[in-house]
Parts: structure tokens; sequence; C-alpha cells
């Protein structure tokens, strides 16, 4: 592992995310939330205001990637990017600002290196994982013990379906049934694709819905990368935190301890596809990991080489 800290960015429906760190220590992990996919749905479109709530996070971003001289960059965009007809226009404005542009990402590309930074730390006896990313715009599975084995990208996210199926506030009994029914239909195709996966031993989640979910079941007042990452938030308690949040208005919901208020808004169709995963393999557990992507990406970075998988599109 070498010394030069390297950061990895992540441009996702939700948030824009960031880490610097040299293969051993963690020297900056930041987390925007930027809505890139905001009416994305409507317009087939990023709008010129989401690209730009992007871009001052990366400004800030490259402010402090200069800071500690980070030798290497490697930028990625997922899901929004992938359905938008003018992510061109957001590859531009991100280039211009970082000096590299942006990957974008197949949804097996993300699954793989979802995978590769969440396992780096498990003991792959304790596999096969599931590793399971729930993402704004997109859902990504990911298979393996020792090594990445299969993995599939479905449309299905926190702010995909809120922006196609929540109306009310707060949410009628008909909309939640139409998020987890939708995910259902999707999570058939997962194991029909892939019928490994329903042999999966630990799920292990990551991301803002799972991490949100955590951390309202512990109450943290403010954030804890320390209590969260490799919680382990059982199906009783994910149940508990579902019911909470789809019975309460936007106005109440923002209250929850451990839920930042710009994330109270999509928390319900998140929550609608953490609880029918759950539901849907069985899972009692799941173990919450705060290595994720990013940390993936730090790896091929260090390795000095990308997996001829992990390309874009």
């Amino acid at each position: 592992m070498r010394s030069e800290p390297v950061a990895a960015i992540d441009c996702g429906t939700n948030s824009t995310r960031l880490l610097i760190s040299n293969g051993t220590d963690t020297l900056e992990r930041r987390t925007t939330i930027t809505a890139l996919g905001e009416g994305l749905q409507r317009t087939g479109q990023l709008s010129p205001e989401a690209i730009e709530r992007v871009a001052a996070a990366l400004t800030e971003y490259k402010a402090l990637i200069d800071h500690h001289q980070a030798t290497q960059i490697r930028a990625v965009a997922t899901s929004a990017a992938r359905d938008a007809s003018n992510a061109e226009d957001f590859f531009d404005r991100a280039e211009q600002i970082l000096g590299v542009r942006p990957e974008l990402l197949s949804g097996d590309a993300e699954a793989r290196l979802s995978f590769d930074g969440a396992t780096a730390e498990l003991d792959p006896t304790k596999g096969p994982y599931l590793v399971v990313d729930i993402g704004g715009g997109s859902t990504e599975f990911a298979f393996g013990a020792a090594r990445f084995e299969s993995g599939i990208s479905i449309d299905v996210g926190c702010v995909r379906l809120t922006e196609a199926y929540i109306e009310s506030d707060p949410p009628l009994p008909e909309e939640l049934v139409a998020c987890l029914s939708i995910t259902e239909v999707h999570l058939d195709d997962v194991v029909r694709l892939h019928p490994m996966m329903a042999n999966a031993t630990t799920m292990v989640g990551l991301a803002g819905t799972v991490t949100a979910a955590a951390a309202i079941e512990q109450g943290l007042q403010t954030y804890d990368r320390d209590a969260i990452h490799h919680f382990t938030l059982t199906k009783a308690a994910a149940e508990d935190v579902y019911r909470t949040v789809v019975t309460e208005s936007l106005e109440d919901r923002v209250f929850n301890p451990g839920l930042e208020s710009e994330r109270a808004e999509v928390i319900v169709g998140g929550m609608c596809i953490l609880v029918r995963i759950m539901r849907y393999f069985g899972f009692e557990e799941c173990l919450v990991s705060e290595s994720d992507i990013l940390d993936g990406i730090v790896r091929t970075l260090i390795d000095g080489e990308h997996d001829e998988h992990a390309e874009a599109d």
C-alpha cells in the first residue's frame, strides 16, 4: 500500500460523497445531500439547479483534495447519470472543477466496487455475503464470499420510488403498497437471474437509507461512524423504523434522532426497499457497513489498476 493520498468521489442520485485515503488512514470522508436526480423521473434530464448543487459540493471537495495533496482522483456517476439524457452537461461541469471527467458506471461495475469496499474487513468464512447498496435511483446486489461472484442493479431507489409513487404526506397505504410491490417484482428478477443470491448467509447493507435506519434505531443525536459501522440492524428494528417513518408527516419525521433533515423526504421510499428485501430473502438481521463503493474505488487507485469489469459503460 503506497502512502500518497488518493481521492474517490461518488456522484449519486441523492448524495455526492468523497473519500480521501492513503490506503491505511482515512483523511476525509464527506457526504453532501445534493439531489442530483431531483425531477429526473418527470423530465428525463438533470436540472441546472441539481447540477449546480453537485458542482458546489465538488468545489468544496476539490479544495480538500488539494489540501491533502491527493495524487489521483477517480470520480464516478451512477443511476441518475445513467438515466439522464443530458448527463454530458453534468460531466462537463464536473470535469471543469475536478480536472478529471466522472466515469459513468454500469450497474454491474457499481455492485462490484461496492462489494470490494464493504467486504474488505469481513471474514470470508462468514459468507457468502449479499451486499445491498440502496441508492437514490437504483439498488445494487453483489454476491460472494472471499471474492465477488455476481452482481445486478435494479431500477429501484429511495428517490425513484418517492417521485413515482408517494404523493401524500404522510403516505397513503396504497402508496406504500405500490413501493413494496414494485420492489418485489424487481427482486423476483434478481433471484431469477442470480439464484445463488437467495443462498447468502449474511446481508450487508450500504448507503444512506441503511445507515439512517441504524442511526434512528440507536437514537443518535449526532452522526457517529463508529456506532453505525458494523452495527447489526435486526429485522424487527428495521420494521419498527419503517412503521415510524411511514406513519409520520414530513414535518414530524425530521425530528427523528439520527435522520438528516435532507433525507427525511426520501426515507420512506428507502425503508420500503430495505424491509421488502429483508422479508423477501428471510434475513433476520443486516450488517450495516460504512465501507462501500468509495472504499472499493480507493482500492483500485491504491492497487494502480481498474478492474476490467469496473469500467464505465
